[in-house]
């Protein structure tokens, strides 16, 4: 009895120990993974869109410490160079002006126009969470519900978020945590599930961040491939 005792002790005590291990293992190997999409210095990595050809885009976007700050004096918006398709996206805003409105633009298809074929996060102001089909044919299937943009339609569908609004107040930080896999989609704002679906389509391309009236800053964007 004395060894059997002796034993489950010892294999007890392994496993007290693996399993914190496991799971400095699985943080370790998600930051090894991480793609950072801003680097905190410039905007390298994206490629800038402008509505009015009257506004200098170096004035629309700009770089300060190790934040993108937005002037929002015209629509428009920054996206990355690369396409992406199954991922777990990170993003971070806050308003520094009277909150108005702004985007996560996923899966954009390269077409130079203000409201490009995506689906979008939203930003604007106590709706972030609420999930925007812009562009034909755009599609998302949520609880028995399939939402669709048909050519015959406004090039908008919203999509309301599932909970209350858990964005902090203007002036402090939030975060998108956005993921991506297989057509499927989850969102999140501040760790609160604000909107999830399937049959996600488009279901890969561009990164972009809108410009949309409002003054506002963008940090730790980054993104881990799934």
């Amino acid at each position: 009895m004395v060894r059997i005792h002796q034993n489950l002790k010892k294999r007890t005590l392994c496993a007290v120990i693996a399993l914190p291990l496991a799971f400095v293992c699985l943080v370790s190997c998600k930051t090894d993974n991480r793609v950072n999409l801003f680097n905190g210095e410039d905007l390298d990595n994206w490629t800038v869109f402008v509505g009015d050809a009257a506004v200098d885009p170096s004035e629309l976007f700009t770089v300060a410490n190790g934040v993108i700050r937005v002037a929002g004096t015209a629509n428009g918006y920054i996206r990355t160079k690369e396409s992406y398709s199954n991922y777990e996206l990170h993003v971070e805003w806050r308003w520094t002006g009277e909150p108005v409105n702004s985007g996560v633009l996923l899966h954009v298809q390269d077409e130079d126009m203000i409201w490009p074929n995506s689906i979008e996060c939203q930003l604007k102001h106590q709706n972030a969470g609420d999930v925007v089909l812009i562009g034909d044919g755009a599609r998302i299937s949520m609880g028995e519900s399939t939402y669709r943009v048909e050519p015959e339609e406004n090039r908008f569908v919203i999509i309301p978020r599932m909970e209350e609004s858990s964005e902090n107040p203007a002036g402090e930080w939030n975060s998108y945590d956005i993921r991506s896999v297989n057509g499927d989609l989850e969102v999140k704002v501040n760790g609160v599930l604000q909107n999830s679906g399937s049959g996600m389509t488009p279901a890969e391309g561009k990164i972009a961040l809108q410009s949309e009236g409002a003054p506002m800053e963008f940090r730790n964007i980054y993104m881990i491939p799934l």
